[in-house]
């Protein structure tokens, strides 16, 4: 598989059809196993602690998963937030690492309401092979619910209208704080205005190629989940680049199939969509199985992690955790 088999230009019709009639490079499947905002709570399927965490992302593995994006809770507050300790991102890393001996691991610095960018870039210390890098601001607004016994942490429901701030200064201290980690970034964009800040990254010279972009549609205060507006996301994505798809909610199925026919990746799991069908709670595994049965049916091969790593240009040798 060769560099121009996986980088190429996504909105030149002649390009296009060569790989349709050719194939497709192999499509990348990541697994967001659990979130920044909601619990247990919503889906007794999410996982919270990091033997749980292990446990799931070990399914979603075998089910294809070639990427786990891992969001740590704190077990000081019964796991119903997000952590800000490299320690805890270090263990549950450690745990999914010795059920998935290759997997790529993807750690969050989307962090939780309030945190510092100190705070959320503590998990870059804690050896993943990627990270999350948020390329502007990020607007929610939910009602996030009381969580009953056994769960802890949260005895009442709780309102959040909350922004997470992202400026140019923010972005490029992650960028070097990545790249002094040996750390590659996965640039996540919400509206194609937030290709400014991922484009100066670019120009400084502060990431390097090829560069992933994450595309998510569906998310409040982010780009509408409809065709329309991820073309316009995909027309934005620079030379040098790779896209995957994230679609929120009862948008997945749909927005990720468009990923795969357009010759892009998908990320899917319940920190997106806790849903399978409308009245049907999904599972990671059942969320990864389904948009590799559809891949298989649109003649896409899906990714090992090996290959994933040759087309992302990471280390072929996974991360260790002694």
């Amino acid at each position: 598989m060769e560099y121009k088999d996986i980088i190429w230009n996504f909105m030149r019709d002649t390009e296009w059809m060569e790989r349709c009639f050719k194939g497709f490079p192999p499509l990348i499947v990541t697994v967001a196993t659990t979130g920044g905002i909601f619990g247990a709570e919503t889906n007794p399927n999410l996982p919270e602690t990091p033997e749980k965490q292990a446990e799931e992302t070990y399914k979603a593995y075998k089910a294809g998963a070639s990427i786990v994006h891992v969001h740590a809770r704190d077990a000081a507050n019964g796991y119903a937030t997000v952590s800000s300790k490299t320690e805890d991102y270090y263990k549950t890393n450690k745990l999914i690492r010795e059920a998935c001996p290759d997997i790529i691991i993807n750690n969050t610095t989307g962090g939780g309401v309030g945190m510092t960018a100190e705070q959320r870039v503590s998990s870059v210390s804690a050896n993943p092979e990627l990270a999350s890098l948020n390329c502007g601001p990020v607007v929610f607004k939910a009602t996030l619910k009381k969580r009953e016994a056994p769960l802890t942490g949260r005895d009442k429901a709780m309102d959040v209208d909350y922004i997470m701030t992202v400026n140019f200064g923010e972005t490029e201290f992650f960028a070097k704080t990545m790249k002094e980690h040996n750390v590659k970034p996965e640039l996540e964009i919400y509206n194609s205005g937030q290709f400014w800040l991922a484009n100066n990254l670019i120009d400084k010279g502060l990431i390097d190629p090829p560069y992933i972009f994450q595309y998510v549609m569906g998310m409040t205060s982010g780009s509408y989940p409809t065709p329309m507006a991820l073309i316009d996301m995909i027309r934005g994505t620079p030379d040098n680049a790779i896209f995957e798809v994230i679609g929120a909610g009862p948008y997945q199925p749909a927005i990720t199939t468009m990923s795969i026919i357009m010759g892009g990746h998908v990320r899917v799991g319940l920190e997106d969509n806790l849903y399978y069908k409308r009245g049907e709670l999904a599972t990671n595994a059942t969320l990864v199985e389904r948009v590799v049965r559809i891949a298989h049916e649109l003649g896409r091969e899906v990714a090992t992690p090996a290959q994933a790593r040759k087309m992302l240009r990471i280390s072929e040798q996974p991360s260790q955790y002694p």
